[in-house]
């Protein structure tokens, strides 16, 4: 059984729009797609973990009645998409596990770190996840690349500490459930959907799940809500790296995800938890 994390965001989010976006009013559009993401996952009679940037639930509460009334589990991905490891940042982050606890009436207990920004830096996220009684984290990527990476770290579940972000600890109170990974022409690389469900080959994918599959671990796989719905994705300009990094192949992204769906099985972080 694998596990599916939708993540819940708007078009002005991903860190790569954000650093460009000056006068671009920051008008909610993909909201507009929740309909239609849960009709997807209704097809194929599978559930997801819904990590929401919490200002999205600010301003349309409606959003978690739907996802939750569905079967599906809310996390949280921070109240404006901020990388844990920015500055200052340490001391917003427990105001905003608060905040969101009280959108979302204390239902979230997974988290996942914007632009996976778990690292040395920002360890000290595992332990306010403690403090506010999250269970389980899923920011760990065990592949290096130009934006991320832990490449040491275990590939299945495991329990995260602060001191111990790349080994298991068997006195953490979190489980770190660390984003699929794979080999491609010789390197380890990240395999768990998003970008790399859009420009790798997509044969890589499939051989990835069934082979976790054949190890009984469950593959993590992660899409975007703009992924999902780019009909409500704006063309930003950017550089021509970072436009590939964001738009390349997005009107793939459905017909995949509708193939994975059909020939794979996953669950929400929640349920996986409840039967292991």
């Amino acid at each position: 059984m694998n596990l599916l994390g939708i993540d819940f965001e708007e078009w002005f989010h991903p860190e790569l729009i954000q650093k460009v976006l000056e006068n671009e009013k920051k008008t909610f559009q993909v909201v507009k797609g929740i309909d239609k993401i849960l009709e997807l996952l209704r097809k194929h009679d599978t559930y997801a973990t819904f990590f929401m940037v919490g200002e999205i639930l600010e301003k349309f509460p409606d959003i978690l009645d739907k996802i939750l009334e569905n079967g599906h589990e809310i996390g949280f991905h921070t109240m404006y998409h901020s990388r844990l490891d920015s500055n200052n940042f340490q001391e917003k982050f427990s105001k905003e596990l608060d905040n969101f606890a009280i959108l979302t009436n204390n239902k979230s207990k997974g988290f996942r770190a914007p632009t996976f920004s778990l690292n040395e830096k920002s360890s000290w996220a595992i332990d306010t996840l403690e403090q506010h009684g999250y269970v389980y984290d899923s920011s760990i990527v065990p592949a290096k690349t130009n934006l991320y990476g832990t490449p040491n770290a275990p590939k299945k579940p495991y329990k995260i500490t602060s001191n111990s972000l790349d080994s298991d600890n068997p006195k953490g109170k979190i489980i770190e459930f660390p984003l699929m990974t794979t080999k491609f022409l010789g390197k380890t690389v990240p395999v768990g959907g998003g970008f790399y469900l859009r420009t790798l080959p997509f044969s890589t994918t499939k051989k990835a799940l069934r082979t976790y599959d054949e190890a009984n671990i469950p593959g993590v796989f992660y899409i975007h809500s703009w992924e999902l719905t780019p009909e409500f994705m704006p063309k930003i300009k950017l550089s021509v790296k970072n436009n590939f990094i964001t738009y390349h192949n997005l009107d793939k992204v459905v017909d995949r995800m509708d193939y994975l769906l059909s020939n794979f099985q996953f669950t929400s972080f929640e349920r996986y938890l409840k039967n292991n």
